[in-house]
């Protein structure tokens, strides 16, 4: 078993929600030879350079979450999307240290699996900005509005996806006019829709 780092003793010991549940993932964890760090004020654990999961303390679960899990065989069924917009990462939701005790052969072999995939060297194939839609009021805009379409070409791949989703997300022309007029100033700075 690894050995526990102290920022995450702090963590489950601070935490006022799922203690037990996140003590007996930890065990699991380690026993799987896993390095243990606090990520992101969350606990992560990697293996082969590479993050493998992280947990998630939410409100009606606990989350494990595998950074790759786009590429694991699900055949218990308990994998879940993090979102409508999430490309690689799943996650087991759970909600009783019971829970984990009772599905602990089954997440050892998911998270075996997940390790194998980080030596592998193997990745999630994701979407390209060239792959999702670009509104017709933001290419008309674009093309009415040189700063804003060189801004808009200079931002990452992501920050561009994260507009797009944005403005694609309304379902009224007008509304995307709007959102895309009150985004002019953060894509003129070069930030990105969830930067502040």
């Amino acid at each position: 078993m690894n050995a526990t780092d102290p920022k995450v003793d702090r963590f489950i010991e601070r935490s006022t929600r799922w203690k037990a549940e996140m003590r007996a993932l930890r065990d699991v964890l380690l026993d799987c030879d896993l390095a243990e760090t606090l990520k992101w004020g969350k606990p992560c654990y990697t293996a082969h350079g590479g993050n493998i999961v992280i947990l998630q303390p939410f409100k009606a679960h606990l989350s494990l979450m595998f950074f790759k899990g786009a590429l694991l065989d699900d055949p218990e069924g308990i994998l879940r999307s993090q979102g409508e917009h999430s490309q690689a990462s799943r996650r087991v939701e759970l909600t009783a240290a019971r829970q984990v005790r009772e599905r602990s052969p089954i997440l050892r072999s998911y998270i075996r699996e997940a390790i194998a995939i980080e030596e592998a060297g193997l990745e999630v194939p994701k979407k390209r900005v060239a792959d999702y839609e670009v509104p017709a009021e933001l290419e008309k805009r674009l093309l009415e509005d040189e700063a804003y379409r060189k801004a808009f070409q200079a931002l990452t791949p992501g920050r561009k996806k994260s507009y797009l989703l944005h403005f694609s997300a309304a379902r009224r022309p007008s509304t995307r006019e709007r959102r895309i007029e009150n985004c002019r100033a953060r894509i003129l700075q070069g930030r990105g829709f969830h930067e502040r």
